[in-house]
C-alpha cells in the first residue's frame, strides 16, 4: 500500500511539472532588419508575456528579460554585414526566466542610441534600436535607364494631379478631419521615465488634449485611433486614419535614450526609402492602390499606375512635411528642440502614401527634469496647444479662401 501512494505521489509531481511547463512561453525564432535609420529584432513567442529590456556600456549590450521563457531552439545570429548586432547570447536568468544579452557593435557613442520595445499582436517582441548620429538619408542610386523609366518620364503629370489632392486638402463645407494616434497602449507601455512613467499614459493625456482643442474649431473633428489603454498595431493605426477619410494623421510619442541629459521635443515625417518602399506594397495591392488615388487601375498599364501613386506620395510627404514644420515652430516658446529642422523616419505608422502624417516626440521620457515636464498637466495643454496652432496653421495657408471661410477658419 505504501508503495502505491508513493507511486501515485510521483505521477502527481510530474503531472504538475507538466502543467508548470505548459505555462511557459517558448521563443521560436528571431529576425533581424536592418536600414540606414534603425536596425530591429523581432522575437516569435508562442503567448503574450512581460519583458524588460535595458542597455549598458563598456562593453555596449543590449538586455532583454522575457518572463517564464525559454528557448524553443537556438538564436539566430546576426550576419556580418547587419550594422548594428555583432552577436546575441542567452542563459536562463532565474528558474523561469530568460535572459537574452545582444552585443552591439557601438563604442564611444553607445549613450545616444535611442531604442524601444514593443509586443505587437501579442506574439513579436519588436525592439528597435535607432542611432541618432545616422544619416538617414537615402545614398543616392543610378539605376540602368530602362523603357519603363523612360515611359514614366514622357506621362503628362499635371493631367492627373487631381487625384492626388483629395485627402490633402478637403472639399468645401466638409470638416477637417485630424486622426490622433496615442502611441503604444495596453501590453505596450512603450518607453518609461526614471521614475516608472510610462509613455502610453503621457501620449493618451496629450492626445485627449489636442482632441478636445480640434473639436472645439469650427470645421474640424479629431478621431482618436485607440480611445483607451489598449494596444493598435501599427498598420491597424494607418487602417483607422484612412476608415476615418483623415486629412492629416498625428502620432504622439515620448522618446527615450540611453543618455539621461538629452531632452528636447521633435517632429518626424516619412522617409524617402520609406515611402518607395510602402509605395510598392500598394501597388502590389491593385484594390488598396485603386482606393488610393481614387481611380480605376484595372485598366491601366502597370507605369500609369506607378506613376498616379507617386504623385500621390510627393504631394502626401510635401503636406507632411510643410505640416511639421508648422507645428515645430510652434514649439519654440514652449519646449525645448532637441532638433530645430524636421526629421525624417522609416516609422510604420507615418507610411499611408495618400494621409499627410507627422510623428511628434513630445520630449525625452528618459530625462529626469522633462519627465516631470511630461506629467505635468501644464506642459501636456502647452503641447497639445502646439501642435494645434501648427495643424490650424498649415490648413489656414493651404486652403483656397472659399474653404477657410466656410470653415471658420
Amino acid at each position: 500500500m505504501s508503495n502505491c501512494w508513493k507511486i501515485f505521489i510521483f505521477m502527481g509531481l510530474q503531472f504538475l511539472s507538466v502543467l508548470s511547463y505548459a505555462k511557459q512561453i517558448d521563443i521560436t525564432g528571431l529576425h533581424y532588419v536592418d536600414n540606414v535609420q534603425k536596425s530591429r529584432l523581432v522575437f516569435d513567442l508562442t503567448a503574450p508575456t512581460q519583458y524588460r529590456v535595458f542597455a549598458m556600456k563598456s562593453p555596449s549590450r543590449l538586455i532583454i528579460d522575457i518572463k517564464n521563457a525559454q528557448l524553443k531552439q537556438g538564436l539566430t545570429q546576426p550576419v556580418a554585414a547587419q550594422s548594428l548586432f555583432e552577436r546575441v547570447r542567452a542563459g536562463l536568468k532565474n528558474d523561469t526566466d530568460l535572459r537574452i544579452v545582444v552585443d552591439l557593435k557601438l563604442a564611444t557613442d553607445a549613450e545616444n542610441l535611442v531604442f524601444s520595445a514593443n509586443l505587437k499582436e501579442s506574439r513579436h517582441l519588436v525592439i528597435d534600436l535607432f542611432n541618432q548620429d545616422a544619416n538617414v538619408a537615402s545614398k543616392n542610386q543610378t539605376p540602368n535607364p530602362s523603357q519603363a523609366d523612360d515611359r514614366k518620364k514622357s506621362i503628362d503629370k499635371s493631367s492627373l494631379s487631381t487625384a492626388t489632392n483629395q485627402a490633402i486638402i478637403p472639399k468645401s463645407n466638409s470638416h477637417i478631419i485630424i486622426a490622433i494616434d496615442a502611441g503604444h497602449g495596453g501590453e505596450d507601455p512603450g518607453a518609461r521615465g526614471p521614475s516608472g512613467t510610462e509613455e502610453k499614459r503621457i501620449t493618451f493625456a496629450i492626445a485627449k488634449k489636442l482632441e478636445a482643442l480640434i473639436n472645439g474649431q469650427p470645421g474640424m473633428k479629431a478621431i482618436m485611433v485607440r480611445k483607451d489603454d489598449y494596444y493598435v498595431g501599427l498598420k491597424d493605426r494607418v487602417r483607422i486614419a484612412r476608415a476615418a477619410k483623415a486629412n492629416l494623421l498625428v502620432s504622439i510619442h515620448a522618446d527615450a535614450v540611453l543618455n539621461a541629459d538629452i531632452k528636447g521635443a521633435s517632429v518626424y515625417t516619412l522617409s524617402t526609402s520609406g515611402a518607395s518602399s510602402e509605395a510598392a506594397r500598394w501597388l502590389a495591392d491593385s484594390e488598396n492602390a485603386s482606393d488610393l488615388v481614387d481611380v480605376s487601375l484595372n485598366d491601366k498599364e502597370e507605369v500609369l499606375a506607378s506613376v498616379l501613386l507617386d504623385l500621390t506620395q510627393t504631394a502626401t510627404q510635401e503636406a507632411s512635411v510643410n505640416i511639421a514644420n508648422q507645428v515645430l515652430k510652434n514649439f519654440v516658446n514652449i519646449a525645448e528642440l532637441h532638433k530645430d529642422s524636421v526629421q525624417k523616419a522609416g516609422f510604420m505608422v507615418l507610411k499611408s502614401p495618400d494621409i499627410p502624417s507627422i510623428l511628434v516626440e513630445t520630449a525625452f521620457i528618459s530625462n529626469a527634469s522633462e519627465e516631470v515636464n511630461l506629467l505635468s498637466v501644464q506642459y501636456q495643454t502647452k503641447m497639445a496647444n502646439a501642435i494645434f496652432n501648427g495643424i490650424r496653421s498649415y490648413f489656414k495657408q493651404a486652403m483656397p479662401n472659399a474653404n477657410i471661410a466656410a470653415l471658420g477658419l
